[in-house]
């Protein structure tokens, strides 16, 4: 029999062996009373990212930009339906819990990003940060890499968009607010749920649903467009909140709502099925069906243009209902589009300019 490894703060219950590993191992009760026992605290381990270069391309259909920035590899927030779980197994990794607790960290963003954007060849278009993992997750509060990668897009008045689930962004206003001013940033909030009590296990450290919206409304006091991400939607789970999330979000200040409809790549559909059936049980075969009713059948369909949406009546369900409140609320007219005119080449000096206040 084997134990789930329910870790409090933590969101996945098991670490499966990465795919790529030869050998595979499992918790098993030896009968000396080892499944009764409480599990000890699951203390996060910093391990340091060697990579050379910072900026990451891609040529995507499905993604509105061609470029990106992930300061950390693995993600504190253990959110359980993450895409981002399999690229831990790339690493000799479990995508569970060792995605949650074992984060690879890049002290020299600052650095490399300077240096790529100094290149000659180098064409500026905007950059996403969080499209991956969390740029503020937790360990930012201690290692500020996203402070400081903000800076050098500050100083060289480089666009950027960001999107997170943390409050944390609200320490970097002053910088986001100027570079608001120069049509050069913009900002979108993922609220999966209003619901605290599936929040706490759905995505246990990250900031609760209250508490987003809170942040929405603070960047929008700071003149920083903000828009709202409804990411996942859960069959079953949070689908009855879409509208309800979109007119708090949209009371708060948010300009614009996008949806995304839940992903489980690779490692991510098993490790949804062990949560869904710890935490609802009773939904879970329910959950399960709609889920593969809107992926032709299967836990996840990777093809362009469908994986963010689905295929199916169901997902063309979800799709109507998004598009009525967003144009009743008038949020499905997209976030200003961002400057490129600006950008000037870094000084690799490294000091920031006296002319970015002006």
């Amino acid at each position: 029999m084997q134990k789930p490894l329910v870790y409090k703060g933590r969101g996945s219950i098991s670490n499966a062996t990465a795919r790529f590993e030869k050998q595979t191992s499992e918790a098993v009760d030896d009968g000396w009373g080892s499944l009764d026992t409480d599990l000890a605290p699951l203390k996060t381990e910093v391990i340091i990212d060697s990579s050379r270069s910072l900026i990451n391309y891609n040529d995507s259909p499905d993604l509105p930009f061609d470029r990106s920035i992930n300061p950390y590899r693995g993600c504190e927030h253990g959110c359980i339906y993450c895409f981002a779980r399999p690229t831990h197994a790339y690493l000799g990794l479990s995508p569970g819990l060792d995605f949650e607790s074992r984060i690879l960290i890049k002290p020299d963003a600052a650095r490399l990003l300077r240096e790529e954007l100094s290149k000659r060849n180098y064409r500026c278009a905007p950059l996403a940060l969080g499209t991956n993992t969390d740029p503020y997750q937790p360990l930012e509060r201690q290692h500020n890499i996203m402070r400081q990668i903000l800076e050098v897009l500050a100083e060289t008045r480089h666009p950027l968009s960001i999107i997170t689930k943390s409050s944390l962004i609200e320490r970097d206003i002053d910088l986001l607010k100027v570079m608001a001013e120069q049509g050069l940033v913009t900002v979108c909030l993922s609220v999966t749920t209003l619901d605290r009590t599936m929040a706490r296990t759905l995505e246990p450290r990250a900031a609760a649903p209250q508490r987003r919206l809170e942040t929405i409304a603070k960047l929008t006091e700071a003149g920083i467009p903000v828009g709202v991400m409804v990411a996942p939607v859960i069959p079953a789970l949070n689908d009855h909140e879409m509208e309800n999330i979109v007119k708090a979000a949209h009371a708060a200040g948010a300009v614009n709502a996008e949806y995304i409809l839940l992903r489980l790549p690779l490692e991510v559909a098993d490790l949804f099925e062990e949560w869904l059936r710890q935490y609802y049980p009773l939904k879970a075969d329910h959950v399960l069906n709609l889920i593969r009713q809107s992926r032709g059948g299967k836990s996840y369909d990777p093809a362009f243009h469908q994986r963010m949406l689905g295929t199916g009546s169901y997902a063309e369900l979800i799709g109507q209902r998004f598009r009525l409140i967003g144009k009743r609320l008038k949020m499905d007219r997209g976030l200003p589009e961002l400057r490129i005119d600006l950008f000037r080449k870094p000084n690799l000096g490294g000091q920031m300019s006296f002319d970015f206040f002006d």
